[in-house]
């Protein structure tokens, strides 16, 4: 039976896990109506493996004894300046969810929840790829150049980026 202090904190990155899928969403939006069909694809996609990773936890604080819970969900940022500010924001945000993640598995392991703590080792992993993967994306970025030429490869490139590649 997990902890009330950790069914509070799953149901947290719960609710911020539907967020982030909510936000990639919006994001690709704002990339399909300006012409970046391939960044559009890519965000699209991620959104979904974020609902997933909700869903996962959601899952796992039911089978657990838990009342999995998910709280309001802010409406996403729908304004961007650029398709660099977006794949920023993804990069920051990510870096944010890992935080909280590593918040959680410290919580675990203090608690001495050693089922909860292993159960949270995957998305350990996970926040190291997504880190890597929008790591990668800012710094193609940077180098391809944000002009209209660079956008054209940008997107190409991004719409061929799988999930684990970069």
């Amino acid at each position: 039976m997990l902890s009330t202090t950790l069914i509070d904190k799953l149901n947290a990155q719960i609710t911020l896990e539907f967020y982030s899928s909510n936000l990639y969403l919006q994001m690709a939006a704002w990339c399909d109506t300006r012409g970046f069909p391939g960044c559009s694809s890519f965000l699209a996609q991620h959104a979904s493996e974020e609902y997933q990773h909700g869903r996962k936890l959601f899952t796992y604080v039911m089978e657990t004894g838990g009342l999995a819970r998910v709280g309001a969900i802010e409406a996403p940022k729908a304004d961007f300046a650029s398709v660099q500010d977006i794949f920023d924001a993804t990069l920051a945000h990510e870096i944010a969810i890992t935080a909280k993640i590593n918040d959680l598995v410290k919580t675990a392991m203090n608690e001495g929840d050693f089922s909860t703590f292993n159960f949270l080792q995957w998305y350990t992993s996970e926040q190291h790829e997504e880190e890597k993967l929008f790591r990668n994306i800012v710094d193609r970025i940077r180098v391809i150049g944000p002009d209209g030429k660079g956008l054209y490869w940008i997107d190409k490139e991004i719409g061929k980026m799988g999930k684990k590649d970069g």
